[in-house]
């Protein structure tokens, strides 16, 4: 059954192991649509559309897909992305040891996936010994406070995990933060932990705002977030702020050797304690303590969203280490979303940077778990049409964590007998009215209007200016489609240039409505700031190339480490990309490697390909028969019969394999796939992104207008390590420790880890029964390392 047979909706319905190579393929990619789409709406515009429970779903099918198909691994990893970037206001800082959220669970399933991985990577037998320990999961704002000797220097939020805000005035007036802490204490000590508000504290506030007519806080986090942003620290001082401890930063001396053992070390220095807090050693305690949280959780004097589970040991915890945005030894296990229902007044769509039509309800105002909301997501049509959701509907909505709701069901036995009909999903852009198309194995209908649509156009420039990328104070979502309908800003380049062309405007912008001399040297000031300094994985990402979302920028910036470096090879990548029959070859399920390699060095040779083609003419012969013939020794019966269902007729064969063996992939296109979080489909993209003369002219009217990229600048201590910068490659079975825990090794010290072997490739590690990588290596000339070797050498 190919993917065209099935809808979207339909594959989701289908475990992955009953999933074909095209429908994999297919759903990879529509997911990879979705969770960017979700990715962008809660880290770059705080306006996420689903619950965290249908975010981690989305995650797991991904990853489900991906375990059975490691070969279509994509891009888009959910998993790997990080907060949100810093507020303007307050001056950015950059953790010394980044700020990571964590990975969700939501049912116990989750949780024994969680204990599994951890053993999984430790290589821990059964029987072997793994204490955790469990704490509630406090519904506030991550802060860090940095101590040196003793003395409290600094504060600073989460932010985007490697950046946050200078909040140091404002925490310095919270009652639970000690200024100074007593001895003996390290000479550098971060102690990290979460910035809230008591429920009791929270409703007396309220109370005391409606008598004096101001308005309302929505909820506790919401009012404790908002107090701690405030840039007059006295207004933050009148605040009823708290701060719990139960995490650290950069330490210069160990204070402990576990995390039950940091929690008393901060309880001594004075720190309030998340609490109450167990010793776990197992999948049915971790549970058993969630379960008893959550019968606890109304009678608790502070908001809770969940538990989290931490290994205890903490080398346990340094050996597990982190992926880019959360630690492999700790997880978050969250509680149930909550529902209400409301009225559906309307469906109105919007219009993304790459021209994805998003429907969005419109609600009647309603408060769900404590927040009044009045839109909610609705995924796409094909969520909209299974739910057979209808303007006038009564529906359910659901609120889990700090995010817009999602509908989750219709409420049908209140539906108007009459009068109510099925809704019509626009096949026209509302913005531009150009066709709205949906293409082969997509949920998302898009817009083709491109740069004709004035959406797309003001969502690019949006994009090229939010958190994650450019970050410049002052162009926000406003004043973009301002100065994009009076002409002053079109394209990213623009921006650099508005300084000098400002007097020739009518008016200049400091005789705008709503600005003036001041706002407008502070928005020059700001883009000559970002002009003088950008690192290079927010220039990527600004760019706005689809699926390559800020976690593949980051990857790009550590790989190329400079801009010259990653145009450069980016521009040899889009010129040796394989062609279309090389990738459906190599997409065939039932064809091996191996095999695919066998066929393509036969047809690389001109008299074989004569020869192919002589029993192409023959019209009684099947696509199995003239393979038996030609090529018994190198394709078993069983690749024999995939190719024969793949391709009907020899002509078709003989062809496709001719053309697979003249545009094979060249080094520079394998290098870019086999770098993590990067793959085929984000390939494609970039590859296609540089073959356009005008993408290829926006980066160097950028570079030109004076934009100064960043280098990428590799983690402390990975600079000295004997393989910074080298690219390697892990080939057979380790002994001395898991793969996953030698890849991340490796990264911590500096070096570029990658699937696939090329004469770019530094070492080759080979474990027992290393097969195929280690014969490329031995033709390539590439340093081969045993394991033991290779654990000598970074010590």
């Amino acid at each position: 059954m190919s993917n065209a047979s099935l809808s979207p909706a339909s594959l989701r319905a289908l475990a992955p192991d009953e999933l074909t190579v095209e429908q994999a393929q297919a759903e990879l990619a529509a997911l990879a649509a979705d969770i960017a789409h979700h990715n962008t709406l809660y880290h770059q515009k705080d306006a996420p559309e689903i619950s965290d429970a249908d975010f981690d779903a989305l995650v797991r099918r991904n990853n489900a897909i991906e375990a059975r198909f490691p070969e279509l691994r994509r891009a888009d990893s959910p998993s790997l992305s990080v907060g949100a970037a810093p507020a303007s206001g307050f001056r950015k800082v950059r953790h010394a040891v980044p700020m990571l959220s964590l990975d969700n669970a939501f049912a116990p399933e989750d949780v024994t996936d969680f204990v599994a991985r951890v053993r999984r990577f430790l290589g821990l037998k059964e029987g072997d010994a793994l204490d955790f320990v469990a704490e509630p999961k406090i519904d506030g704002l991550s802060c860090s406070l940095r101590y040196q000797n003793g003395d409290l220097v600094q504060a600073t939020t989460r932010g985007d995990g490697a950046e946050g805000e200078d909040v140091t005035a404002n925490v310095r007036t919270i009652r639970d933060v000690p200024h100074t802490l007593p001895a003996p204490v390290p000479a550098v000590l971060e102690v990290r932990g979460e910035v809230y508000m008591n429920r009791g504290d929270f409703l007396a506030m309220n109370t005391a705002r409606a008598e004096r007519g101001e308005p309302l806080f929505a909820n506790p986090r919401n009012a404790a977030a908002g107090s701690l942003r405030q840039l007059d620290s006295s207004i933050t001082a009148g605040r009823p702020l708290c701060f719990f401890g139960y995490a650290l930063g950069e330490v210069s001396e160990p204070i402990a050797g576990t995390q039950w053992g940091v929690r008393e070390r901060l309880k001594g220095w004075g720190f309030q304690l998340n609490r109450p807090a167990e010793h776990c050693d197992g999948v049915e305690s971790l549970l058993r303590f969630y379960d008893g949280i959550q019968r606890r959780r109304a009678t608790l004097p502070f908001d809770i969203d969940g538990v989290v589970y931490k290994v205890d040991r903490l080398d346990l915890q340094e050996r597990l280490g982190f992926v880019s945005r959360a630690p492999r030894w700790a997880t978050a296990h969250k509680y149930p979303a909550e529902q209400a229902q409301t009225r559906l007044k309307a469906i109105t769509i919007q219009v993304g940077r790459t021209g994805a039509l998003t429907p969005v309800a419109e609600l009647e105002p309603v408060n769900v778990g404590g927040v009044v909301v009045s839109r909610a997501t609705l995924h796409n049509e094909d969520e909209i049409a299974r739910k057979d959701v209808r303007v006038g509907d009564l529906v359910i909505v659901q609120r889990a964590g700090d995010v817009i709701p999602q509908i989750v069901a219709v409420v049908e036995s209140q539906r108007p007998e009459s009068g109510s009909e099925p809704y019509a999903y626009p096949t026209h852009c509302p913005e531009c009215g150009s066709l709205a198309v949906r293409e082969e194995g997509e949920v998302v209908r898009r817009c083709t209007g491109g740069l004709v649509c004035p959406a797309q156009a003001v969502e690019r420039l949006r994009h090229f200016v939010s958190r994650d990328a450019f970050d410049i104070e002052g162009l926000g979502e406003k004043t973009i489609v301002e100065f994009w309908t009076d002409g002053l800003v079109r394209s990213p380049v623009d921006i650099f240039t508005l300084e000098q062309r400002n007097e020739g405007f009518t008016p200049p912008i400091r005789d705008r409505f709503g600005w003036d001399v001041v706002s407008q040297d502070k928005l020059f000031a700001a883009i000559n700031q970002r002009r003088a300094a950008i690192d290079l994985h927010r220039f990527i990402f600004a760019l706005g190339i689809r699926h390559v979302g800020e976690v593949t920028a980051k990857t790009l910036a550590k790989h190329y480490r400079t801009v010259d470096a990653w145009i450069a090879g980016m521009n040899e990548a889009a010129a040796a990309m394989p062609g279309q029959a090389w990738q459906d070859l190599h997409t065939l399920k039932g064809v091996g490697p191996t095999t695919v390699e066998g066929i393509l060095a036969w047809f690389a040779h001109a008299d074989n390909v004569a020869n192919a083609r002589f029993y192409a003419t023959q019209p009684t012969l099947s696509v199995e028969t003239v393979i038996a013939t030609l090529l018994s020794k190198t394709v078993k019966r069983p690749a024999a019969k995939a190719l024969a269902e793949r391709y009907a007729t020899v002509p078709d064969w003989v062809e496709a394999m001719a053309e697979a063996a003249a545009h094979r992939p060249g080094p520079a296109w394998g290098e870019l796939v086999s770098l993590s979080d990067v793959g085929t489909v984000a390939a494609e993209e970039l590859a296609g992104f540089f073959l356009e003369p005008n993408n290829r002219a926006v980066i160097g009217d950028l570079l030109a207008a004076g934009v100064t990229v960043i280098p990428y600048e590799p983690p402390k201590g990975a600079t000295s390590s004997p393989v910074a910068g080298k690219t390697v490659v892990f080939t057979g079975t380790l002994t001395t420790m898991t793969r996953p825990e030698a890849k991340a090794r490796a990264e911590s010290l500096g070096a570029k880890v990658a699937g696939s072997v090329s004469a770019k490739t530094d070492y080759v590690i080979c474990g027992a029964d290393a097969g195929s990588k280690a014969a490329k290596a031995r033709d390539l000339g590439v340093t081969i390392l045993s394991e033991e070797e290779w654990c000598a050498l970074v010590g």
